[in-house]
């Protein structure tokens, strides 16, 4: 019955599995990309790169995802960070499950047909905790110029703020040159986040830039953090992927109780696509919006994997509504 149910999952969700695949060979080419030497390209190239340069500074200042602004600065990203971080109880209560499916909450026998089917999943395993100060660890592995990554941390900030602190926060799109371009997204590259519930663990392996500013997509991005070799243990573990290539991102590992890989069905980048960072801020307060069912409902279940591993502590994220998404994840089998 498993076997069938996967299957069936995997053939009623053509789109998702696109998305997920492309963002899996993004990353298996930025990995590759990093033992292979470029020549350098002729002198119209050169003259096209930095005129792009030159048009991306001088749009930069916008805070829309058409152009390739990275997002609003100051006061105006004050606020945005207010408003993500600050979505009230009662809305996301109201959202529940949102717009995801169920279709993605597998058991950990499960992972390796997910995986090498480039399919987005929810786990459930039973390694051996994952902990950091005494608390449970929430691990994530992305980077900036990944779209999915962008569409995750939206909904990770409005989860992780249930239970937390973050300063630091910055805004950033994802690459003009990958699928779902200039995604608006944020950045945990820099950023600090205090609880006294669980710790947070980030790791943004690139920038949304590729190295000497180039245009030729064979280029790598510009690196900004490598994950350990444990962290890196954890991501083949239960992302093994296919052919040897493991690791899509996003990776979230909630202390080897849970990982998600990739983003839950039906949300990811093209649900945000077009938006400005305010337009999905303000979108946040719409539980009805198609943007609230997506990333509140993502978060939501996020919040709810955290909870089981703090006995539901505390009461004011472990609600009602919150504790009944606990029964959709899949038992822990192995």
């Amino acid at each position: 019955m498993c076997g069938m149910g996967k299957a069936s999952r995997t053939k009623q969700a053509p789109d998702r599995r696109a998305r997920v695949a492309a963002q899996r060979e993004a990353a298996r080419r930025a990995e590759q990309r990093k033992r292979i030497y470029i020549a350098g390209g002729s002198i119209l190239a050169v003259v096209v790169v930095v005129l792009a340069f030159v048009l991306v500074k001088v749009n930069s200042g916008g805070g829309t995802a058409a152009s390739a602004s990275n997002g609003p600065t100051g006061s105006a990203l004050t606020t945005l960070t207010k408003q993500v971080t600050g979505v009230p109880v009662s809305t996301q209560d109201q959202v529940g499950a949102g717009s995801i499916s169920s279709q993605d909450f597998i058991p950990a026998s499960e992972i390796a047909a997910a995986s090498s089917a480039n399919a987005g999943y929810f786990a459930t395993v039973s390694g051996k905790p994952l902990t950091s100060d005494g608390k449970p660890e929430v691990l994530y592995v992305g980077a900036e110029y990944c779209p999915f990554c962008g569409a995750q941390r939206w909904a990770m900030i409005v989860s992780l703020s249930r239970f937390g602190t973050f300063s630091g926060l910055k805004t950033v799109h994802s690459s003009s040159s990958d699928t779902d371009p200039n995604t608006p997204t944020w950045s945990f590259y820099g950023s600090k986040y205090t609880s006294p519930y669980i710790s947070f663990a980030s790791v943004e392996e690139t920038t949304n830039e590729r190295q000497g500013n180039s245009s030729n997509t064979s280029t790598p991005y510009v690196t900004l953090q490598t994950p350990t070799a444990a962290q890196q243990a954890l991501v083949n573990q239960y992302d093994p992927g296919a052919n040897g290539y493991a690791g899509a991102i996003p990776y979230i590992d909630m202390g080897n109780k849970y990982v998600e890989v990739g983003n839950l069905s039906p949300y990811g980048p093209t649900v945000i696509d077009g938006k400005t960072w305010s337009e999905i801020g303000a979108a946040l307060t719409q539980p009805k919006s198609a943007i609230a069912q997506g990333i509140l409902g993502s978060a939501n279940y996020m919040t709810a994997g955290i909870c089981k591993m703090t006995n539901n502590q505390p009461a004011s994220a472990c609600t009602p509504a919150i504790q009944a998404l606990e029964s959709k994840f899949a038992p822990s089998t192995t």
